[in-house]
């Protein structure tokens, strides 16, 4: 029996949803990506705890898939354990008047709705981000002026071992598209906001205006993992490519996004071949002819 056996069936004696062979197309947004070993739904702190210990002592490889919104998966799959924090991980909470409680598997889309009912202003430029809180504070997402950093108080995790901590705001590391969590191999399980009141009407002005705003200049109407590129220093990774005449440009279902193109859409039935390619020569074309050298901020497992 190999070791994904043994966590497969370890999940399923903990209650699970654990299953085989999953198809990742299902669990990302860019519905690009091969089948996982093992595909595990975790529901509370206790299974998560067993399950990371387990893989720790079998020495399974394990990685965490939130919304899937910001990742390409390979064709030819992970080869290992993926966890999407379900259940439990998803609860939202009012600690005191000003500061909210959210898990980490909990649509960032919710924590937004939840704080515009409370009357807390703070979380109104992610409202369109199309992942789950633990990601969005994995990776300080941002747009519109505003940053995870700017709203986050503490996060909750667990190391790779199995044991828990917290690490507080200014330890956090945030940085441009980036936290200490990117370095520290820890799994987020759920972070406190500081917010502010407001009225919830007005704050629902904002969520809609940033909205309208998205869907006007994004391409929404097709599979994507959101912005490919970070922004480069003086100036915007969109702007760069359209520039070099590469919106439009397509290799195999992939295609850069006529609409925006900072954006690669999976146009006809992409494989992550075909997104890798079209990155590849977007990076090399606008290198050549701006000197600028384009970052991804899509992460490739």
């Amino acid at each position: 029996m190999d070791t994904t056996d043994i966590i497969y069936n370890y999940a399923q004696k903990l209650d699970c949803d654990a299953r085989r062979f999953e198809p990742m197309s299902r669990h990302t947004s860019f519905k690009i990506g091969g089948k996982a070993d093992v595909y595990i739904k975790v529901t509370n702190l206790s299974q998560l705890m067993k399950i990371l210990k387990e893989c720790d002592a079998c020495k399974e490889k394990y990685i965490l898939l939130g919304n899937g919104s910001n990742v390409l998966v390979p064709d030819e799959g992970i080869h290992g354990t993926v966890l999407r924090l379900d259940g439990d991980f998803r609860n939202i909470s009012l600690i005191d008047d000003t500061t909210i409680y959210c898990g980490a598997g909990a649509a960032l889309g919710s924590l937004c709705k939840f704080a515009q009912k409370c009357g807390l202003s703070g979380l109104e430029y992610a409202w369109g981000i199309p992942g789950t809180v633990g990601g969005a504070v994995f990776m300080n997402a941002g747009a519109y002026g505003g940053e995870m950093k700017d709203v986050v108080y503490s996060v909750s995790h667990i190391t790779n071992s199995g044991d828990i901590g917290r690490i507080e705001a200014a330890d956090l590391g945030f940085g441009y598209r980036t936290s200490v969590y990117r370095k520290n191999g820890c799994i987020i399980t759920g972070a406190v906001f500081k917010l502010k009141k407001d009225n919830p009407e007005e704050i629902q002005n904002r969520m809609n205006d940033y909205m309208n705003r998205r869907s006007a200049k994004q391409p929404l109407e097709y599979p994507s993992a959101g912005s490919v590129f970070k922004r480069p220093e003086g100036a915007f990774a969109g702007a760069l490519i359209e520039q070099c005449g590469l919106k439009g440009k397509t290799v195999g279902g992939a295609q850069v996004s006529e609409k925006h193109a900072g954006f690669i859409i999976n146009k006809s039935k992409a494989t992550a071949n075909d997104v890798k390619q079209l990155v590849s020569e977007i990076q090399k074309t606008v290198e050549d002819e701006t000197g600028y050298k384009l970052e991804c901020e899509l992460i490739f497992l």
